[in-house]
């Protein structure tokens, strides 16, 4: 599936995806944050129930606040290390869909600040998994990480959704850890083999690449950093410029979560099953993991200023080189990147130069983008 596909072809699968998700109920935790938001705006826009479950908004400006969220969906600010209020809300809300966003997703803030990553990262991603076991009814459940999630050896082979989970940094670690806790939880208590007698609860996790995207106010990531120092007229710092991580637009993972919650509805044998409740990598092509700098480079072209070396041998340890395998997605799922690295960044910059000219246009930019996405990207479930 591409890019060459006839819009009304696109727009009849498109409405087949919107047909699974109207008038469902959708916990999505997280739903402040940049990801959660795009997330809860496309949910909104096929018809969702959203239940949103977060911290108050971190970043200034946010997302969240430019999109009106808070009136357009049930808004709970509540912190996931609260097991007994997350199970309660949880278990009153009686969701048909999880999305479990919410994280400390930052690798050199996980450096100052440990004990805070592992206890939302690892204890929030189980608390979030006890509070399903008290709900009645069924539920697909989809559980995000990321692609740090793996144990890195620095090679350029493709990491593999079997491949052994590790990580340096706090963050990195939190996260393999939180697949580990997530397997648990499904072979303990979610068994697939048992599927509609003891439990009806469908359980799998996702691993993105480095997502971009209008709207991430976030301090100390390339892109909202690229996007402040050329509208203030500076150079762009870059700390890191070989690094090579897998680029892609911020929809291009959200559809991947959207397509696999509506798969795992799907399931009609215990084989079937054991092999779809489990974990997923949504990367770019392959053509997209590309170093920091040519993402600079890239930026560039459509917002014109220049770029530092300030690369310093003595910083933490952050990933040199991060590739992730997408094979199992397509096959299992249908799903395939739609963005290319261009397109993803130009996307992007565009959001960013038209919203910091005139704010109140952000909600527009991002519903166009997601419609624009939409109609190369559904697909039929």
């Amino acid at each position: 599936m591409g890019v060459q596909q006839g819009s009304v072809e696109s727009l009849e699968r498109m409405n087949s995806l919107e047909t699974h998700y109207n008038g469902k109920t959708v916990l999505l935790t997280g739903h402040t944050g940049f990801k959660g938001s795009w997330l809860a705006e496309w949910l909104l826009s096929l018809g969702a129930n959203v239940v949103g479950v977060s911290l108050d908004p971190v970043a200034e400006p946010s997302l969240f606040e430019q999109l009106n969220l808070k009136d357009r969906l049930e808004h709970h600010i509540l912190d996931i290390r609260d097991a007994e209020k997350l199970a309660m809300l949880i278990k009153a809300t009686q969701p048909d869909i999880v999305f479990h966003l919410a994280a400390q997703a930052l690798v050199r803030y996980s450096y100052a600040h440990p004990l805070e990553t592992f206890a939302t990262n690892i204890m929030g991603t189980a608390h979030v998994l006890e509070a399903l076991r008290q709900i009645e009814g069924a539920c697909e459940a989809v559980i995000i990480t990321t692609d740090k999630c793996y144990e890195n050896h620095e090679c350029s082979t493709p990491y593999s959704e079997d491949d052994p989970m590790g990580g340096h940094d706090p963050y990195s670690a939190s996260k393999g850890a939180a697949e580990l806790v997530v397997a648990s939880y499904r072979r303990s208590f979610f068994d697939p083999a048992e599927y509609g007698k003891s439990h009806r609860i469908a359980v799998a996790t996702a691993r993105a690449g480095n997502v971009i995207g209008g709207g991430d106010w976030a301090l100390d990531r390339i892109m909202p950093d690229c996007m402040r120092t050329l509208a203030a007229g500076d150079p762009i710092p870059v700390r890191n410029p070989s690094a090579t991580r897998p680029w892609q637009h911020v929809l291009e993972p959200l559809g991947g979560y959207l397509r696999l919650a509506a798969r795992l509805a799907q399931v009609e044998t215990e084989e079937q099953r054991k092999v779809l409740f489990s974990g997923y990598n949504f990367g770019p092509d392959p053509s997209a993991n590309r170093p920091v700098r040519d993402l600079v480079e890239q930026v560039l072209k459509g917002w014109p200023g220049e770029w530092l070396d300030l690369a310093d041998p003595n910083a933490v340890h952050e990933a040199g080189l991060l590739n992730l395998s997408i094979n199992k997605a397509e096959r299992l799922l249908a799903w395939t990147p739609v963005w290319s690295f261009e397109m993803a960044i130009e996307q992007t910059v565009q959001w960013y130069r038209r919203v910091l000219e005139d704010s109140s246009c952000a909600a527009e930019l991002t519903r166009r983008q997601i419609a624009e996405y939409s109609e190369v990207f559904g697909y039929e479930i």
